[in-house]
């Protein structure tokens, strides 16, 4: 199976990230935007009242900015919500607002945000910030991401693929990231980053520069999408072994580690939770000596990996125990499948 990623671009500024889970996710975006043209929105407030952490570095001398942060937070606007207009007019990409908030020469400009299904609009006033010589709101924003994932499986009558086998979260928020389309590209891994106890590794690449593919839908379930190229490694046709048929025991998975060649690995299935609708549905461990020799066990970029069992596709990779790598989560199939017909019809 091929990794798949795309085109990186994010306006990101002190980022804490924390491993406090028990599980992770095994791969970050594949993303150009999210939907409708928005993005989401971080707001980096200071509650004087400490309810609120301040997430930026404070500037000495700055102190203009920390007061518009606790404005803008007693505004309404929140963390995860995602700004449709500025000034009455759609705005489609951080640099827009960006722009429109640096040329603002300080005057009041009008936000319209959305909070689930909930449309506000509130008036803010850009402060000059002494620091950067320039019209600051308090606030960042993100438009899109880029990371290492791999493809499930593909429908050989329409080349829609599906992959992932978990959603792309937005890494600070933990919330599903609301797309709008993504492009597909090869990824060559050249290295692997082992995974150690309280340390998930990773696989590392770089992304081709041809489209071989677009990314339409986000779910909870996978990443879907179709290929206009495929493959160059031949790929067999597979019947799909459903939630019914899955045994604890033996199973295999494939992956794509460095060097690029698919490769096969043993690994044990238990904990099959038949009523299982997400893409936590049973426990694997990974016991191919091999595999652990390379990664430590399941890492991050490992998300989709084929999971087989008795010659039938029944799964994907998902997630990975933090505490202990070669430990993880694999999704079924079905629950990928039936996901992808809802959301590519």
């Amino acid at each position: 199976m091929k990794a798949f990623s795309a085109n990186k671009k994010r306006k990101r500024k002190d980022v804490q990230k924390s491993n406090k889970n028990k599980e992770k996710r095994l791969a970050a975006g594949v993303l150009r935007a999210p939907c409708d043209g928005v993005f989401t929105l971080c707001v980096y407030a200071r509650n004087f009242g400490g309810s609120v952490k301040e997430r930026l570095r404070r500037r000495r001398g700055d102190t203009r900015r920390h007061a518009l942060r606790n404005k803008i937070f007693h505004r309404g606007i929140r963390a995860k919500d995602v700004i449709l207009k500025v000034n009455g007019k759609s705005v489609s990409d951080a640099e827009e607002l960006t722009r429109t908030v640096e040329g603002s020469e300080g005057k009041a400009i009008s936000l319209t945000y959305k909070r689930g299904q909930v449309e506000k609009t509130v008036s803010i006033t850009p402060v000059y910030s002494q620091t950067e010589k320039k019209f600051k709101t308090g606030i960042w924003v993100k438009d899109s991401g880029a990371g290492i994932g791999t493809v499930t499986y593909i429908l050989p009558e329409t080349n829609e693929f599906g992959g992932l086998g978990h959603g792309i979260c937005d890494g600070d928020t933990g919330e599903l990231i609301r797309m709008r389309q993504g492009d597909v590209l090869n990824v060559t891994v050249h290295a692997v980053k082992k995974g150690v106890a309280g340390a998930p590794g990773e696989l590392k690449g770089h992304f081709n520069t041809k489209q071989i593919g677009r990314l339409y839908s986000n779910t909870d379930c996978g990443v879907f999408g179709k290929l206009t190229t495929l493959p160059e490694q031949p790929a067999e046709i597979i019947k799909v072994g459903t939630r019914n048929v899955l045994e604890e025991g033996e199973a295999c998975l494939y992956c794509t580690l460095d060097g690029g060649a698919k490769a096969e690995y043993k690994i044990e299935i238990s904990a099959i939770n038949k009523n299982a609708s997400g893409s936590k549905c049973f426990v694997i461990k990974v016991v191919d000596p091999a595999l652990i020799e390379k990664t430590g066990g399941i890492v991050q970029g490992m998300s989709g990996s084929p999971i087989v069992q008795n010659g039938r596709l029944v799964g994907a990779v998902t997630h990975v125990m933090i505490n202990d790598p070669t430990v993880g989560y694999g999704i079924f199939i079905e629950n990928m499948l039936r996901t992808m017909t809802q959301y590519m019809e």
